[in-house]
C-alpha cells in the first residue's frame, strides 16, 4: 500500500453509517489494530470517548475487534482526548485509543490513536494497520482471546495531572472564572480541576445529552462564554471543544482571547521563570503580530503546515516545548505529550495569578494584525496549475511589494476542498482586504 486510505492528518473522522464510519468497519479496526499493535499475551490498549451517542456503538465493535485478537482492554468512558493520551503512559499500555470527532456536530464520529507514548502513531504503523485491514479477520483462539475492565479513577487521574502541570504553591483562590466544556468530554473533569485549585467556577455546556456536543458552545462558538462572562462579571472565561483538546479564553470585558494570544502568554511566562527553550512553533495562518511581538522579545516563531501534527513533529525535532494554532490547539511538551486545552488554560490563568494581571492586559501585548481570507472555488481547475499561473504569481508579488515588511501573503490549495486560499496579512485592515480581493480575482480568473 503506497497511499493512506483511512487515516487523515487527525486519525480517521466522518459521518457515522457513511462511507468508513460504520459499526462494521470499527469492528475490522480494532481487530486490525490490535493485530498490528499488540505485543503478545497481556497486551492492553485504552478506549475512550467523547459524548456523542454513536461513541457507544463503536465502543463496543472496537472492543470485539481487539479481543478478537488477543488484546486485553481498559474501558476509561466519556474522557478528553489528551487524557487518552496521558493515561496510555501511566497504564504502560500498548496504545489509547479515542471515540471522538472534536469539535465537529454529533452525527460525525471518528478514531484517533496514541502510541505507548501517548503520542499520535507515525506514518508506518499507520500504514500497517490499513495493509492488515485488507486481510480476512480472523479470531484467536478462545484461550488467548482478550477481556475487557472498566478503570473507575480514570476522571481522577486525569483531574490530578492537569493540576500537577501549575505550580503546587499555585492557588486560584479569588478568580471568578467561566468554562465552557461543549457539552463534550470535559464536562466532569475541567470544572473539577478550576475549582481544586481554588477559582469560583461557573460551568455552562456542561450537561452533554450525547446529541448537543459542540452545539452552539465550546471553543468554536464562543459567544454564549462570552456573554457569560459579563453576565457573571467574571474574571475570564475558557471555552473548550469537544474533546478537549483545544481552548480558546474570554477576558474580563468579553473579547476573544484566541490561540496565538495563548500561545504569547505562555511563552512570555516561561521566559519569565527561565523556563523557555528555543523558538515557539506556530502555523502558516498564524498571526503576524504574534511573529513581531515574540521577535521584540527575543523569541524567535518557526512555522509549518496547518495542523498540531506538524507543529509537535517540529517541536519534537528541534527539542522545543511549546506551539500551537489560532484555533486553539496549543501544545505544551514541558507539561504533557499533545494539545490539553484545559492544561493551555491553567498555563494562562496561572500567569494571570503570578503577574497580577487580567488576561485582558496579558493579551493586549500582542498586536493581532487585520487577516482577510477568501476561499476560491476551483471548479474543474488544477490547483497546481493555478499555483504557477502568471497572472496569479503577478498579483501575489504586488501584493507583497506594497506591504513590504508590514505584511504578508499567503496562497495555497485547500487539503480537502476544491478551493485555494488567499490570505493577506497586514497592519492596515483596508489594504489588507483590496489586496486580498484582488489575489482573489486574478485566482478566479484564471479558473
Amino acid at each position: 500500500m503506497t497511499e493512506k486510505q483511512f487515516f487523515g492528518t487527525d486519525g480517521i473522522r466522518g459521518r457515522v453509517g457513511q462511507g468508513a464510519i460504520t459499526a462494521e468497519f470499527m469492528l475490522k479496526l480494532g481487530w486490525a489494530a490490535g493485530k498490528v499493535l499488540g505485543n503478545g499475551p497481556g497486551s492492553k490498549i485504552l478506549i475512550g470517548k467523547d459524548t456523542r451517542k454513536s461513541g457507544y456503538m463503536f465502543e463496543s465493535a472496537l472492543e470485539a475487534g481487539l479481543v478478537a485478537a488477543g488484546i486485553d482492554i481498559l474501558l476509561l468512558g466519556p474522557m478528553p482526548t489528551p487524557a487518552i493520551a496521558y493515561l496510555t503512559r501511566t497504564f504502560h499500555a500498548q496504545a489509547g485509543i479515542v471515540i471522538s470527532a472534536s469539535h465537529n456536530p454529533h452525527y460525525d464520529n471518528g478514531i484517533k490513536f496514541f502510541s505507548s507514548e501517548g503520542k499520535k502513531l507515525p506514518d508506518d504503523i499507520e500504514l500497517a494497520i490499513e495493509a492488515q485491514m485488507q486481510q480476512p479477520m480472523e479470531t484467536v483462539n478462545p484461550e488467548i482471546l482478550g477481556k475487557a475492565a472498566r478503570v473507575d479513577d480514570a476522571a481522577g487521574r486525569y483531574i490530578e495531572f492537569c493540576k500537577s502541570s501549575v505550580p503546587f504553591s499555585m492557588n486560584f483562590k479569588g478568580l471568578k472564572i467561566v468554562v465552557d466544556c461543549a457539552h463534550g468530554a470535559t464536562y466532569h473533569t475541567a470544572p473539577k480541576v478550576l475549582r481544586e485549585l481554588g477559582a469560583q467556577v461557573i460551568a455552562i455546556g456542561n450537561s452533554p445529552d450525547g446529541l448537543n456536543i459542540n452545539d452552539g458552545v465550546g471553543s468554536t462558538a464562543p459567544k454564549m462564554l462570552q456573554k457569560a462572562v459579563i453576565d457573571n462579571k467574571a474574571d475570564l472565561g475558557i471555552a473548550l471543544d469537544g474533546d478537549g483538546d483545544r481552548v480558546i479564553m474570554v477576558d474580563h470585558e468579553g473579547d476573544l482571547v484566541d490561540g496565538d494570544m495563548i500561545l504569547f502568554i505562555i511563552a512570555m511566562a516561561r521566559q519569565q521563570s527561565n523556563e523557555m527553550q528555543g523558538a515557539v512553533v506556530g502555523t502558516v495562518m498564524t498571526n503576524l503580530g504574534l511573529e513581531h511581538a515574540l521577535r521584540d522579545k527575543g523569541i524567535a516563531l518557526t512555522r509549518t503546515s496547518v495542523g498540531d501534527r506538524f507543529i509537535i513533529e517540529e517541536l519534537e525535532k528541534q527539542s522545543w516545548i511549546i506551539g500551537g494554532e489560532q484555533s486553539g490547539h496549543i501544545i505544551c511538551l514541558d507539561r504533557t505529550s499533545t494539545g490539553d486545552g484545559t492544561i493551555s488554560a491553567l498555563q494562562v490563568v496561572a500567569e494571570v495569578v503570578r503577574s497580577g494581571r487580567s488576561l485582558k492586559d496579558l493579551a493586549d501585548e500582542m498586536p493581532r494584525y487585520p487577516q482577510q481570507l477568501i476561499n476560491v472555488k476551483l471548479g474543474n481547475a488544477n490547483a497546481k496549475e493555478l499555483m504557477n499561473h502568471d497572472d496569479i504569481n503577478q498579483a501575489v508579488r504586488a501584493a507583497e511589494v506594497e506591504l513590504a515588511t508590514t505584511g504578508r501573503v499567503l496562497l495555497r490549495p485547500s487539503g480537502t476542498e476544491p478551493l485555494i486560499r488567499v490570505m493577506v496579512e497586514g497592519q492596515d485592515a483596508e489594504q489588507v482586504n483590496r489586496l486580498a480581493e484582488s489575489i482573489a480575482d486574478a485566482v478566479r480568473a484564471a479558473v
